[in-house]
C-alpha cells in the first residue's frame, strides 16, 4: 500500500468517527492503523484500527470499516497455555455482518471478491446494528463485513496479540507494508 492511500484511509476513518460522534484526541488520530492485509485491495479487504488500550489483561479498540470493507476470516489461537483472545464486538454506527461457525445462513448479505471466496468458510450470519453486540470465544473462525454505509465497531477483549492471528487465506500479512514513493526532481521518475 502506498503512503498516500494509507493517509487517505486514515483521514477517512477520522471522518467516520466524527460522523458517529466518537470523540478522539489528536494523538489517537495519529495512531490509527490502516491495514490492507498485504492484499492491495483496501476498499474490499482491509480495516482501520484505533487501539485505546492493550494491557496484559484487557484491550479496547475502535474498528472502522468503509462500505462493504471486509476484515478477513481468522481466529485467535491458544498461545503458550493462554486461551487466546476473547472479544466482544459492539456496533456503534452503520451495520456489520459478522460470520461465525454454525448453520450457513441462506441469502447471506456478504459480498466477497470471487477470487477470495475459497478463504471464507464460516457462513452463519449475525447482523449487528448500533447498540447490538456479540462475543466471540477464543480460537473460533470469524470474519465480518460492513454494510453499504460502512460501520464502526467497538471491540472489547482480552489482550490483543494480532501477530499470532491465524488467517484462512495464506496470502494475508496482518501488518501492512507501506511503500514510500520518492520523486526524482530531475527525471520525474518514481522509485519504490
Amino acid at each position: 500500500m502506498r503512503r498516500k492511500e494509507y493517509e487517505e484511509a486514515k483521514s477517512r476513518a477520522i471522518k467516520y468517527l466524527k460522523k458517529a460522534n466518537i470523540v478522539i484526541t489528536d494523538k489517537e488520530k495519529d495512531s490509527i492503523e490502516v491495514t490492507d492485509y498485504g492484499l492491495n485491495m483496501l476498499d474490499k479487504i482491509g480495516l482501520q484500527i484505533l487501539v485505546y488500550i492493550n494491557t496484559a489483561r484487557v484491550c479496547a479498540k475502535e474498528l472502522v470499516l468503509f462500505p462493504r470493507q471486509i476484515c478477513p476470516e481468522h481466529r485467535h489461537p491458544y498461545i503458550n497455555g493462554d486461551l487466546g483472545k476473547e472479544e466482544t464486538f459492539r456496533c456503534r454506527w452503520g451495520k456489520i455482518y459478522l460470520y461465525v461457525p454454525g448453520e450457513p445462513t441462506k441469502n447471506f448479505k456478504a459480498i466477497i471478491p470471487e477470487d477470495k471466496r475459497p478463504y471464507f468458510t464460516v457462513w452463519y450470519e449475525i447482523e449487528l446494528k448500533p447498540g447490538e453486540q456479540y462475543t466471540i470465544v477464543p480460537n473460533i473462525l470469524h470474519w465480518f463485513q460492513a454494510g453499504d454505509e460502512g460501520a464502526i465497531v467497538s471491540e472489547f477483549s482480552t489482550t490483543s496479540r494480532d501477530e499470532f492471528d491465524i488467517f484462512t487465506d495464506p496470502n494475508i500479512k496482518r501488518f501492512s507494508k507501506i511503500e514510500e514513493v520518492y520523486l526524482n526532481v530531475h527525471s520525474n521518475m518514481e522509485f519504490h
